[in-house]
């Protein structure tokens, strides 16, 4: 079949599953509702998909905010506890509205306030956002524009910068010295 890996993480066993499509739809699910197979085997059903639907996303958590994108340049930071816990298999909650204006869901992650994101575009224009930046809403609403696009450019794709406390330390200690060398 056309069957792609969309995601792999490491989990302790008590984590919530999140797979999101293309459809801007969300299933949340208990990492114990997953059986333990070989690595022949075929899996479970995660989400049901209708026609021409894919699943662009994973992410395993149970704290955090997702960060949801669409191909047409609109996001939005929607805490993690706002999609309820259900068995998998099932359709999905609406993760963000897709529309004409909207476009296809293209990515999602889990975020942190202090992280940022960079948005990229398949004209090969790449964005970076803080997410403190970005307002947290409830799932069924439509976004707000991240990125502004030119007439026939998408975005394609959506990474997560993880922030990263050593390299702030290392920034401020860098910017003490340069004050104890007199420059600025």
């Amino acid at each position: 079949e056309e069957d792609q890996l969309i995601g792999v993480d490491i989990t302790d066993g008590h984590q919530s599953i999140m797979l999101f499509t293309t459809a801007g739809k969300a299933i949340r699910f208990q990492e114990s509702d997953v059986r333990a197979m070989g690595r022949t085997a075929c899996g479970v059903r995660g989400i049901k998909l209708v026609r021409d639907q894919r699943v662009i996303s994973l992410i395993i958590g149970n704290e955090g905010d997702v960060m949801t994108v669409t191909e047409n340049g609109f996001g939005k930071r929607t805490a993690i506890d706002q999609f309820p816990v259900k068995g998998r298999g099932g359709m999905g909650v609406i993760s963000i509205k897709t529309s004409d204006r909207n476009g296809a869901q293209i990515g999602a992650v889990r975020v942190d306030e202090s992280d940022e994101i960079m948005l990229i575009t398949d004209g090969g224009t790449l964005v970076r956002t803080r997410i403190a930046d970005v307002s947290q809403m409830g799932r069924d609403t439509q976004g707000v524009t991240m990125i502004r696009l030119s007439k026939d450019e998408k975005l394609i794709g959506i990474e997560r910068i993880e922030a990263l406390e050593e390299a702030t330390e290392q920034d401020e200690q860098a910017a003490a010295d340069d004050e104890d060398n007199g420059e600025s």
